[in-house]
């Protein structure tokens, strides 16, 4: 820690990592107001809370990098497009771009993402009860992420299995220690059976498709794989579970949505501005910067917060209020972040998340939180409910 920058900015100085787990709304009001960059002891960087400092830090990848050797995912899965910046970047992106455009997404992904939230909800619909992040949110972003990767239904629990292990190891790495063998074994044997899905008709998954219209190796290929399938998991789990959340939470705003599909849309959207599922992202400076008041020096991590940008009140009025009836314009939430690393599978995750709310509340209409458990947000980089206990009346 360094004494004049935590003397500088006392606000940040005093924040903990469990404000920044649990609620961190009010602490990103006052940073946002009075430290919009500031110094955190406890994250060891900067953390921006501003939404016109988040998009220039976002959009000025020169300057905010994320090719640095401290990016832990890089450590484990290799260099792909979320560790590398400029050049290689643009290359490591561009065989995914067009197979994640919106209308190859629908027409590769619309029946199949239904037809799996019906089975998930056939499985526990006659029980009156479930919880919806575990047995809903989650398998059916890891079967829609398999099912991309080219991988069959049966291979759903061994690809659950292989990102738990290469999730522990980048979390272990992010906390500054060793990386686990069981990070690198899972790592090697997702390799091994994205290799042969790569070699397969490039009709048969997104991934064939990519690999065939690509100067990428194969080595280089399942690096990116690697993290489409942590994004596709977690950031998706999170978003379903998220909006669901909110909604069930606002007994008026579901009754619209449930006979609306344009304010079910809205509310998805209201729901990524209110709790993004990626809350927080990295950058290092590759100089020295003045940022708002803050001096920033060349190595420095720089923290982003987008679930603070997304609160800003000089774009979202009255921000913490979940109001699907919000005007939405140019000045929409960063919750896929901005610029070159903008989310390349925004539509899919958009997709399975209206499709997953939809089929939810038409399925279950008399849905309800369980008053017994209550759910919350947490988390400090993906945020999401532990736990999303849900009640309805058995027909």
């Amino acid at each position: 820690m360094s004494p004049p920058r935590a003397a500088a900015f006392p606000i940040g100085a005093s924040v903990t990592l469990e404000q920044l787990e649990g609620d961190p709304h009010e602490t990103h009001a006052r940073l946002r107001e009075r430290e919009p960059v500031s110094w955190l002891p406890a994250l060891d960087g900067w953390l921006v809370t501003r939404r016109d400092l988040a998009l220039a830090i976002m959009r000025d990848a020169r300057t905010f990098t994320v090719d640095d050797p401290r990016f832990s995912t890089a450590q484990v899965v290799g260099p792909s497009m979320l560790s590398l910046d400029g050049v290689d970047h643009a290359r490591h992106r561009r065989p995914f771009v067009a197979p994640f455009r919106p209308t190859a997404v629908r027409e590769r992904f619309a029946r199949a993402v239904a037809a799996e939230a019906d089975r998930l909800i056939d499985g526990f619909e006659p029980l009156g009860q479930a919880e919806l992040r575990r047995d809903f949110a989650g398998p059916l972003a890891a079967a829609t992420m398999a099912r991309a990767l080219g991988l069959a239904e049966a291979e759903v629990g061994a690809m659950l299995g292989w990102y738990d292990g290469i999730v522990a190891a980048v979390t272990e790495i992010s906390a500054a220690r060793p990386a686990p063998v069981a990070g690198r074994d899972a790592f090697a044997a997702l390799s091994d059976r994205l290799r042969a899905a790569i070699a397969a008709d490039p009709e048969a998954s997104l991934l064939a498709g990519a690999a065939a219209d690509s100067e990428l190796t194969d080595e280089q290929i399942v690096s990116n794989a690697a993290v489409l399938l942590f994004g596709g998991i977690e950031t998706t789990e999170g978003m379903i579970a998220n909006a669901l959340l909110q909604l069930l939470d606002d007994a008026s705003a579901l009754r619209m949505a449930a006979r609306d599909p344009d304010v079910l849309e809205a509310a998805i959207e209201e729901s990524l501005r209110l709790e993004p599922a990626a809350a927080v992202i990295d950058r290092y400076a590759t100089a020295d910067a003045d940022l708002a008041e803050a001096r920033i020096e060349r190595g420095d991590l720089v923290r982003v917060s987008i679930a603070a940008a997304n609160r800003d009140p000089s774009v979202f009025p009255d921000p913490d209020r979940f109001d699907p009836g919000r005007p939405r314009s140019a000045n929409h939430h960063l919750a896929f972040a901005q610029g070159p690393h903008v989310c390349v599978g925004v539509h899919l995750a958009r997709l399975e998340a209206r499709t997953a709310v939809a089929r939810i509340l038409h399925r279950l209409p008399t849905i309800s939180l369980d008053p017994d458990r209550p759910a919350s947000v947490r988390g400090l980089i993906f945020r999401k409910p532990g736990a999303l206990h849900a009640l309805w009346t058995r027909g």
